[in-house]
């Protein structure tokens, strides 16, 4: 039985990769696989003046009263990236009963840091004022990020000025979940976001290691062992120590089958066999309690 599931689990792995071979590519084809069946999406919701500022919502079909709400944010270094290429991400969070927000945000060359966190802030702002308007509570809000995007998670949960900009506080999340996120970087090695900080003149305060703080919210920090191009052992695991130093509740997980890209593809129905990052996320948002 395990035999044919793994060549099964091959045989799609291997359609897959000749899809990607044949021009379409990798995040195109997890979503041509997502099923739609399991959630309701109302896309295109404006939450600011720019063209970039909008976001899609992903209701689960059935929804519980009160859903668990999370907002997330894709990676792309801040240079790329857009929503609609997350369809797999809102799926699989929406199948498992949790309300879903992804959001855009403007990029570099747009708009450096922290700009880009302002829109962040304001999508999170959008989501505490109007979920309840999707089956949502906005009593059970967390933020979710990939790599650019758990950056961007973390400085929201971290540095309470983002937040307070819009009225709010991180004390206004029940948790934030970093999947490949890079929360101590500097110097900054990648030659595509140097322009992004400002190097070589990078605000320390960019950092989100130099935030952590006794009342951050609770957090779940997922990294690929073997990412070589976001530290886990400096990024995640210092960040963990450093949160766990203050008395914030953290875990931290590290998958050795993911790579940096594919921690989140992980998400998706073809490839979730590459590590249970799912139900991680499920199980960190079940078990922490509603701020």
């Amino acid at each position: 039985m395990a035999g044919t599931f793994r060549q099964r689990f091959g045989t799609l792995i291997g359609g897959i990769l000749l899809l990607v071979l044949g021009g379409c590519s990798p995040v195109k084809v997890l979503n041509a696989l997502t099923p739609e069946d399991t959630f309701d999406k109302t896309a295109g919701i404006v939450y600011g003046d720019d063209p970039r500022q909008k976001l899609d919502v992903y209701v689960p079909r059935h929804p519980l009263k009160d859903a668990p709400v999370v907002v997330f944010f894709y990676g792309g270094s801040w240079n790329t990236g857009d929503r609609t290429d997350y369809t797999f991400v809102g799926e699989a969070l929406a199948s498992r009963g949790i309300v879903a927000v992804v959001a855009d945000y403007r990029l570099y060359p747009q708009v450096r840091y922290p700009l880009f966190l302002e829109d962040g802030a304001r999508a999170v702002a959008w989501a505490k004022a109007h979920i309840s308007e999707y089956s949502g509570n906005p009593q059970r809000l967390y933020l979710m990020g990939h790599s650019s995007g758990a950056y961007n998670a973390a400085m929201l949960a971290l540095d309470g000025d983002l937040l307070g900009k819009v009225g709010m506080s991180p004390k206004d999340l029940s948790g934030w979940i970093g999947l490949a996120g890079p929360y101590d970087f500097l110097p900054i090695e990648n030659p595509d976001v140097r322009p992004v900080f400002f190097w070589p003149n990078s605000p320390p305060q960019s950092q989100p290691i130099n935030h952590v703080s006794r009342g951050a919210p609770p957090a779940l920090l997922i990294a690929a062992s073997k990412d070589d191009l976001v530290n886990p052992t400096r990024n995640s695991g210092g960040l963990a120590r450093k949160l766990r130093e203050a008395g914030v509740p953290v875990q931290d997980l590290y998958y050795s089958r993911p790579s940096h890209i594919t921690l989140v593809a992980t998400l998706s129905r073809p490839l979730r066999r590459l590590a249970p990052v799912l139900d991680q996320v499920v199980g960190f948002i079940e078990h922490t309690p509603t701020q």
